[in-house]
């Protein structure tokens, strides 16, 4: 994808070449093409081709998620449970519908604590039920975060709060990187999820960063979280 990028080869024979790991059981290559697929995604998300791309992804990752299922099978290993978690991630965040419904499903449940996620499922399932959700499935995750006794499980859920899509929602997860809710090293994951997440998320994230630019380098002074937020 690099040589794509700099214009060296056309990204359509990237995607083809892409196509031919349909069958590819290996974690760190579904790693890799996860990755790339996530940068050419953010390059086409001001073009009229970022549909057309999330329609790839789900057709490129759906026999895998389909092989793997969402509960674990005997014998299998971590990198299986890693897998697992990365493809139902992305297949959700693409807006595959019975991997959302399905997520959706086991949201509910967990949320209820009568069937409590797996923590290899919590972040695929967690950012897609915001990529899709509102205000609602929001005030719930913020819920999760409060009540949660494990710091893992609180960074888990920071990372992922920035899926969420509407306008209103981003803004209120930045303010709520700033609360005293989020430990001061951990805001930078905060904003940087929500630059990650979407164009919106993007372009809200920098105007979030200029408008509070003396606050953050008065908390980080220079050091290299305020190098890691700008680089996000």
């Amino acid at each position: 994808l690099p040589q794509a990028r700099a214009g060296i080869i056309s990204t359509v024979e990237v995607l083809k070449v892409m196509e031919a790991f349909v069958n590819e059981p290996n974690y760190t290559v579904w790693s890799d093409l996860s990755c790339n697929l996530g940068i050419l995604s953010t390059l086409l998300s001001h073009t009229d081709f970022y549909e057309d791309i999330q329609v790839f992804v789900r057709d490129v990752f759906s026999p895998i998620g389909e092989r793997l299922g969402w509960d674990p099978k005997p014998g299998e290993g971590h990198l299986d449970a890693l897998l697992r978690g990365l493809v139902l991630g992305k297949l959700g965040k693409a807006g595959h519908k019975a991997t959302l419904e399905e997520a959706r499903r086991r949201f509910k449940e967990h949320v209820e604590g009568k069937h409590i996620l797996s923590a290899d499922l919590r972040s695929p399932v967690y950012v897609t039920v915001l990529k899709h959700g509102d205000g609602s499935t929001l005030d719930t995750m913020l819920k999760l975060h409060k009540q949660a006794d494990m710091q893992e499980e609180k960074n888990r859920i920071e990372r992922v709060l920035g899926a969420i899509s509407q306008p209103e929602l981003i803004q209120k997860v930045l303010t709520f990187a700033l609360s005293e809710e989020v430990r001061p090293q951990d805001t930078v994951s905060v904003i940087g999820g929500v630059a990650g997440g979407s164009k919106q998320g993007r372009k809200a994230a920098w105007k979030f960063v200029r408008d509070n630019w003396e606050e953050l380098y008065n908390r980080y002074q220079g050091g290299f979280l305020i190098s890691r937020l700008i680089k996000v």
